[in-house]
């Protein structure tokens, strides 16, 4: 996954097997029914009870022990500067990954199970696609065709969200945005309020940019994790799932009037996995090539998916 075995020794990460993976639990309660689990997880996506525990429950106390050593820091450095104890920091993870690939779904898992600890932390979820640029800008620009490209994203509104919410000012908007009809919701936003911690999912989340020449600082939006998680998988099963997922809403979001897609649910069924197979040849797998994968190794940890959307490997960075 990340190094061949000969070479495990000098990678920057350990490797885990998903079973070795599931021993490091320990005693982390289940706290999710099979109903949640089902009411969390996205169209083709056929996680169960079994995946979280194995995978996501040895996650949970991973990140509890990271979110605890952060807080003694936080504390620790504001005696150093003899700063206001009241201010909080909230501990922020980014989970990138390619679409189709099942990041929603680790997200939306990840969250129940992290404001379920016994600490019971106010746990909240936001993701970029309100941080896109809306369709009429994009058009306007000629990049409607690059959507989901690091270009389309409002990274200034990004930056200034996440450093908001780093330095725990209160009711922090961050834009959101509709699937249906595939553009963000003007002037319509969700309030953030003083988090715990933030889980912010994205495919670019882990990008870098250009860096300068004269070594100016220059603000990337993975500056701002504290852990950062990368969903993985083989990119001819991401593309299956992509297909599979795209003819699935043909058959059901699709068919809504006031979607933007709609008229591909009129479509045959060759028809619309020839438009599927276009799609992700000329934008999703090209912004996966160029793009998203680059950054897997900015990752603190690593969960490589196989068939089914299970996960096989998890790789973890070393300290």
């Amino acid at each position: 996954m990340i190094q061949n075995a000969q070479n495990e020794r000098y990678s920057p990460y350990r490797v885990f097997t998903a079973e070795e993976w599931a021993q490091f639990r320990n005693d982390t309660p289940l706290t999710l029914t099979a109903e949640e689990v089902e009411r969390l997880r996205s169209l083709n996506d056929p996680i169960d009870l079994e995946e979280v525990r194995r995978i996501y429950l040895s996650l949970s106390r991973l990140l509890s022990a990271h979110v605890e050593a952060s807080q003694l820091l936080y504390r620790q450095r504001r005696v150093f500067f003899q700063m206001d104890d009241s201010v909080k920091t909230p501990f922020i993870i980014g989970i990138a990954g390619s679409v189709a690939v099942g990041k929603s779904t680790t997200a939306r898992v990840l969250k129940e199970l992290l404001q379920r600890w016994p600490s019971s932390p106010k746990v909240d979820l936001v993701t970029t696609d309100g941080f896109l640029y809306p369709n009429e800008v994009l058009r306007k620009n000629g990049i409607m065709d690059r959507k989901g490209f690091p270009e389309s994203y409002d990274i200034g509104a990004i930056l200034r969200f996440l450093s908001a919410i780093k330095a725990g000012m209160p009711n922090v908007k961050a834009p959101l945005y509709s699937h249906l009809t595939y553009d963000v919701l003007p002037g319509q936003y969700v309030t953030i309020d003083r988090p715990d911690i933030l889980i912010f999912e994205g495919i670019n989340v882990l990008q870098t940019g250009n860096l300068p020449a004269d070594g100016i600082a220059v603000p990337f939006v993975s500056d701002f994790f504290d852990f950062a998680i990368y969903i993985d998988a083989p990119v001819e099963l991401i593309h299956d799932w992509y297909v599979e997922r795209f003819m699935r809403l043909r058959e059901t979001a699709f068919r809504d009037p006031q979607s933007f897609f709609h008229r591909y649910s009129k479509l045959s069924e060759h028809a619309a996995r020839a438009i599927a197979e276009q799609l992700w040849e000329n934008i999703n797998l090209k912004n996966l090539k160029e793009n998203i994968l680059p950054t897997r190794p900015r990752a603190d940890l690593i969960l490589r998916k196989g068939a089914n959307h299970l996960v096989e490997r998890v790789a973890l960075r070393k300290l």
